[in-house]
């Protein structure tokens, strides 16, 4: 059986075999001898480095990136929405919270995830040292294999907010299975 995207006689909404899903963050970067309560957490994983993320939660760009992979694939608000800045409940949250929320709301959906593509930009500190634990902790806080999930470095050749080092971003994919 092929599932189609088309509109259904009822209007119900098509349910597909799979869903893709695409999230996208950047976060400023300030000096942690200016701010010293700033930190660099990518993936759960507190990275040393002489800056750190300004952000209203911990501020890790890949976990904020997977949360928006998942609730685009299924449809749904992106983080902004679902955990606004605006809500003093979720300042200084750490992004494993978010993360654990956007699975049960997959799970509800009746989806798996299939596997997770992540590219993390930054021009500083070097990510291959850290590839590893990042992984193993997007995995074991997606409840998935970490065979299911990638992670790629890029630096940004010196070029604007990101390859200066006022910045960091991050692109994640993700592909749903409907169990």
């Amino acid at each position: 059986m092929r599932a189609r995207a088309e509109a259904t006689v009822d209007g119900a909404a098509p349910v597909l075999p799979f869903r893709v899903g695409h999230g996208f963050d950047l976060h400023r970067l300030e000096s942690t001898a200016e701010f010293p309560e700033l930190k660099l957490i990518i993936g759960g994983i507190e990275i040393p480095h002489d800056r750190g993320c300004v952000a209203h939660s911990d501020g890790d760009v890949l976990m904020h990136c997977v949360v928006d992979a998942i609730t685009g694939a299924l449809g749904l608000p992106d983080i902004g929405q679902l955990f606004p800045d605006t809500d003093p409940k979720w300042k200084g949250q750490t992004s494993d919270v978010f993360v654990k929320e956007a699975v049960r709301l997959m799970k509800l959906e009746g989806y798996s995830i299939g596997n997770l593509d992540c590219t993390l930009i930054a021009q500083r500190p070097k990510i291959s040292p850290h590839k590893d634990n990042i992984r193993a902790n997007v995995a074991k806080v997606l409840g998935v294999h970490e065979a299911v999930v990638n992670v790629k470095a890029k630096t940004h050749e010196k070029v604007d907010s990101l390859g200066e080092n006022r910045s960091i971003a991050c692109h994640t994919v993700i592909m749903l299975i409907k169990d």
